[in-house]
């Protein structure tokens, strides 16, 4: 089971602003048209805000206050401040659709990008960094640690376009009445500040969340995946009560972090709505003294209210920005993970080993380096050609050898070097929720249907593939839920060898077909696919009859090879495990 400790993330600091900004702009980079056009909009919408009271005051001047003194307006005058009142909010709106449209076409592409490159990252990753880190995890990574670390670029336009609101209605507030415009200068840095002074209680409760929240999709992985094995041994108490321990621990976060970011808002809220009431009351002693016009009083009143909102999304924005560096830092853990160089030992056999198909020399390797070797000094070659069965009791190093030879780790020591593309099949293939051709392709543009189709008789799977609903084009259910283990294992060599490999290492993947299926799939090999060379590990005496050459391998050393006649007679350890073989098909 997956370890259920959180990822280690960074504690709250002062800085936390200024990291949230420079992840803001590294990720306007990626994408900056459609974040620029999104901030263009933004200060449309900004100018028209303030324009809208401007007009809102003329007009009370103008029309509204002439009609309650004079008791009649003109026609045309009534026209024109209905116009200029239309033509103020339709450009409004254009600034409003323009920003959310291109706000939002920036955080997608910038998530969109953020996914592929850990998905890249994880491809080039050693299978030692995926063994190390819980499945759920990674999904978090590119998932909800992606989402997160780009949540604030839909409203980032809009906070820049608040900004340049809140600097415009200053101006405005002073130039038309530095008394009253001293009201909105007090109010809005007061805004600002609440926001600073809430980052270090918000920035450590975020960053706990996003690491819960990775937990716990660890966990949900782990339960979903591993439905089959919970029902069957009735653990589904024991599941749920694991699950519900984690997913209470990121409740708690999530309630704490929700707590104080509902107080920041809340005051922000009041902070305003107090300017307000302030500007009432001292914009009308201003009007009674005949210093403003009602219409300017209006219109500061009208601006103010306007601003309440954004000042919120101000707030909320730098309120996020804990959330968003959290995200940010586990995705570039990721990405800032070290990719081993390429790996030295996948060389081609030179020309003076003509006829050797795979040569290994001295290979050592364990899984942990400060470890005993789990394979020590291994020495070995093969012939283009023939059929090597690689035999040993478990635990001998069989999986792992082949693992090495197929690149998928680094040795400690010695080298390998094949003579041509290898191919690897797994006693436990890997069946995609796709169609069966795909399966075999795996996207492959150079594969055609003659391949598809040679590599499938070969493998025995035409037989199986052609009764399905759909045939080729019949899609699988997930991990091959709708095949048996057997019909999997004979899909995933098809796709081996429909590439045609020079090397075919097979880690027990027939061990789920019947043996006669087993020795047409060998001897077809043998036929169809004579210059290849293939190494199987066996545990069936048919399938190590049917090979040229065995290797025994006992705790990780290579004890014996040649041929299996000669084995037996010179090595008791082999004898003994094959004569085990034999009883147990036998009973």
């Amino acid at each position: 089971m997956a370890s259920t400790t959180s990822t280690p993330v960074p504690g709250p600091g002062p800085g936390v602003i200024r990291r949230g900004l420079a992840v803001m702009w590294r990720e306007v980079r990626m994408h900056p048209r459609p974040f620029a056009w999104a901030v263009f909009g933004s200060l449309v919408y900004a100018l028209a805000t303030v324009g809208s009271s401007v007009v809102i005051g003329q007009v009370v001047d103008k029309i509204v206050t002439p009609r309650f003194t004079g008791g009649s307006v003109s026609t045309g005058a009534l026209m024109a401040g209905a116009l200029a009142i239309f033509m103020v909010g339709l450009v409004k709106s254009a600034g409003i659709v323009c920003r959310r449209i291109n706000a939002w076409v920036v955080q997608a592409r910038v998530q969109e990008t953020l996914r592929t490159q850990v998905l890249d990252q994880y491809l080039d990753l050693p299978l030692s960094y995926h063994r190390s880190k819980p499945t759920g995890e990674l999904l978090a990574h590119a998932g909800g640690d992606a989402e997160a670390a780009t949540d604030l670029l839909a409203p980032l336009p809009w906070a820049t376009g608040v900004m340049v609101l809140l600097v415009v209605t200053a101006g405005w507030l002073v130039a038309t009445d530095p008394f009253l415009g001293l009201i909105g200068l007090v109010l809005l840095p007061s805004a600002l500040l609440l926001n600073v002074v809430f980052q270090t209680r918000l920035e450590a409760p975020a960053n706990e969340a996003q690491a819960a929240y990775g937990a716990l999709s660890a966990v949900a992985y782990e339960s979903i995946d591993g439905a089959m094995v919970v029902k069957t041994l009735g653990a589904e108490a024991s599941e749920g009560d694991r699950f519900s321990a984690r997913a209470a621990v990121l409740r708690d976060k999530r309630v704490l972090l929700g707590t104080r970011q509902a107080a920041l808002f809340q005051l922000l809220d009041a902070v305003p709505s107090l300017g307000i009431l302030c500007l009432l009351v001292v914009g009308a002693w201003r009007v009674d003294r005949g210093l403003v016009s009602t219409g300017t009083l209006v219109g500061f009143v009208n601006l103010l209210r306007l601003v309440t909102w954004p000042l919120g999304l101000v707030g909320w924005v730098l309120g996020s920005m804990p959330r968003t560096v959290a995200g940010w830092d586990r995705v570039q853990g990721v990405l800032s993970s070290v990719v081993p160089p390429a790996s030295a030992h996948r060389l081609s056999v030179p020309s003076s080993s003509a006829g050797v198909a795979l040569s290994v020399s001295g290979l050592s390797f364990a899984y942990d380096d400060a470890g005993s070797g789990l394979l020590s000094d291994v020495t070995f070659s093969l012939p283009v050609g023939v059929t090597a069965a690689l035999v040993g009791p478990t635990g001998a190093g069989k999986s792992t050898l082949l693992q090495v030879i197929a690149g998928l780790h680094e040795p400690l020591s010695g080298s390998v070097s094949a003579a041509g593309p290898v191919a690897l099949a797994f006693q436990e293939p890997f069946v995609f929720a796709d169609s069966a051709r795909a399966n075999v392709t795996m996207g492959s543009p150079t594969l055609s249907a003659v391949d598809v189709a040679h590599a499938a008789a070969v493998a025995q799977a035409d037989e199986f593939v052609d009764r399905l609903p759909g045939g080729w084009d019949a899609v699988i259910g997930e991990r091959g839920a709708t095949l048996s283990g057997g019909q999997r294992q004979r899909l995933a060599l098809a796709r081996a060898l429909a590439r045609r490999p020079a090397l075919l290492l097979l880690d027990d993947a027939t061990s789920s077909v019947d043996p006669a299926t087993e020795a047409a799939i060998l001897t077809g090999l043998a036929d169809a696919f004579a210059s290849t060379t293939t190494l199987v590990v066996a545990s069936r005496p048919s399938t190590i009859a049917l090979a040229d050459i065995v290797l025994y391998l006992e705790a990780g050393r290579l004890i014996a090879y040649g041929p299996h006649a000669e084995l037996l007679q010179s090595t008791p350890g082999y004898a003994a495990l094959v004569e085990a073989y034999e009883r147990e098909r036998a009973s």
